[in-house]
């Protein structure tokens, strides 16, 4: 069978564009293959705030992200891309992530070229290393990994505070030391969009803002209008963290309004998925197959 990276290049290079949900436990990555999309984006901003309760603001280390990493290639079949946010270091730490995180079962890794800590790509503040460093970076990754296919992707935040002819120059430089991938963040308009995908010589990924109404930030487009404009994957990072905090809010409210406030027990079936359905959802049959499998002794 072909490797998890090989997979993944496949679909990045077919003619149709990768829908990429955002996953970051699993829930998420459970609900996602259910729902029959064959890759994943591991949410660095969604694991921080999920395992550790901080924003993404540089608090999460590589033992954490690598560690949820791995945990999420275990429960699902999804091509799953990690977010190894400025490799933890210089060069030689992220040669040593790439290796970490292949290792993890992941199909491909993306480092980007912020400063330590770095931030949210949609948050203010940003600031971005010098491009020969980040080149740098990338030759190691490429140097790291064993499966040759296993894909590396390099991303620059350059667009917003530096600006989008930057972003490209960038792209380019990143493509050249050997990233299999790029990944241009927080452009905020259609034209940006086209602008860079037309402008470097392999795969662009974008990110769609859903759950990031409160600033400006990348128009949301649809797949297809992506895909026009020549881009190959699109992910959506805060689609389910910002759903399942909302939803976990709803609850509680109505928790606290009917059984705390009013001292009365009422069943709310709209909140909550049935204890069959959460049970099906996190393979209770696959389990079930197992136990009966091997009760026998």
């Amino acid at each position: 069978m072909a490797s998890k990276g090989r997979q993944l290049r496949a679909l990045i290079n077919a003619p149709e564009i990768v829908v990429a949900p955002g996953v970051y436990d699993g829930y998420s990555a459970r609900l996602v293959e259910r729902m029959g999309f064959k890759s994943g984006s591991i949410t660095g901003a969604g694991t921080s705030e999920s395992r550790l309760g901080w924003a993404d603001r540089g608090v999460m280390g590589l033992e954490e992200n690598v560690s949820n990493a791995r945990r999420l290639a275990d429960c699902t079949s999804l091509l799953l891309r990690a977010d190894a946010d400025t490799g933890y270091g210089n060069a030689m730490s992220v040669y040593f992530a790439t290796r970490a995180f292949e290792k993890a079962g992941v199909a491909a890794v993306m480092f980007e070229d912020q400063v330590w800590p770095k931030r949210c790509g949609h948050m203010a503040g940003k600031s971005v290393i010098s491009a020969d460093e980040m080149v740098q970076k990338v030759k190691a990754a490429v140097d790291a990994r064993v499966d040759p296919d296993f894909i590396i992707i390099a991303r620059t935040d350059a667009a917003g505070p530096i600006g989008v002819d930057d972003a490209i120059r960038r792209l380019n430089l990143y493509a050249e030391a050997g990233a299999d991938c790029l990944y241009a963040d927080a452009l905020l308009s259609r034209e940006d969009i086209a602008k860079v995908a037309k402008g470097v010589p392999k795969p662009l990924i974008v990110n769609m803002g859903l759950g990031l109404r409160t600033r400006k930030t990348t128009p949301l487009m649809t797949p297809k209008e992506l895909e026009a404009l020549g881009v190959a994957v699109v992910s959506y990072p805060r689609l389910l963290t910002t759903a399942a905090v909302k939803g976990m809010m709803n609850a509680m409210a109505a928790f606290k309004g009917e059984t705390l406030d009013k001292q009365r027990v009422v069943e709310r079936p709209d909140l909550q998925v049935s204890f069959e359905e959460i049970n099906d959802l996190m393979g209770m049959a696959q389990l079930d197959d197992l136990e009966r499998r091997y009760a026998g002794g």
